[in-house]
């Protein structure tokens, strides 16, 4: 797999410390310590999945209070989101907050803004994930091994690699294919969110 620059990769936004160490440390142990369910996949119907062929992970519903900060966070960034890819965006939806246990994964897929499907999902213009756990090559405590964030550039070929860190948001077009690859050591904290 080819592993492009991907601050070079003009699809990609990404802002490294979007959140505080300390912040993401808070959260990840609110959610592991929340109520969870295994996460959907929208594409056959309206309301959505479970399809664990295509994805396997967890969604954690935290507290009102982490939800409004991060949605906040995001739509305080929007506007340098507008600005990077040079479109205007609407509201931004309610964030999902995920975690991937060993062997959990999503394959290759695209959000929204498609043309493909006449789901509510296809109003999505750009995907935002926010890293809360860091990723590394080897087993580590209080780390992740696999889980990569994996991003296809359809136009040029090859694979674009993005490392995940605390506090790292990515930004991207809906549209863009990616996927995360199965995790292979610990647990993988993350939330995903979008702009209309």
């Amino acid at each position: 797999m080819a592993n492009q620059d991907a601050a070079n990769w003009p699809d990609l936004f990404v802002v490294k410390e979007f959140l505080g160490r300390v912040l993401c440390a808070q959260i990840v142990a609110e959610m592991s310590a929340a109520e969870a369910e295994a996460a959907m996949v929208y594409g056959h119907s309206i309301s959505g999945s479970v399809d664990q062929n295509v994805r396997q992970t967890l969604r954690i519903r935290p507290s009102t209070e982490t939800i409004e900060l991060i949605t906040g966070r995001l739509i305080a960034h929007k506007r340098t989101i507008e600005k990077h890819f040079a479109i205007s965006l609407s509201e931004c939806e309610d964030p999902q907050f995920l975690r991937y246990r060993v062997g959990d994964f999503f394959v290759a897929h695209q959000d929204g803004n498609t043309g493909m499907l006449r789901l509510d999902s296809e109003r999505r213009r750009v995907s935002l994930v926010i890293f809360l756990s860091r990723e590394s090559e080897l087993p580590e405590p209080d780390a992740y091994s696999g889980g990569s964030l994996i991003f296809t550039d359809l136009r040029q070929g090859g694979k674009v690699h993005v490392t995940g860190e605390p506090g790292k948001l990515v930004a991207f077009r809906s549209e863009t294919t990616h996927e995360v690859l199965p995790v292979t050591h610990g647990e993988r904290y993350s939330i995903v969110s979008w702009f209309r």
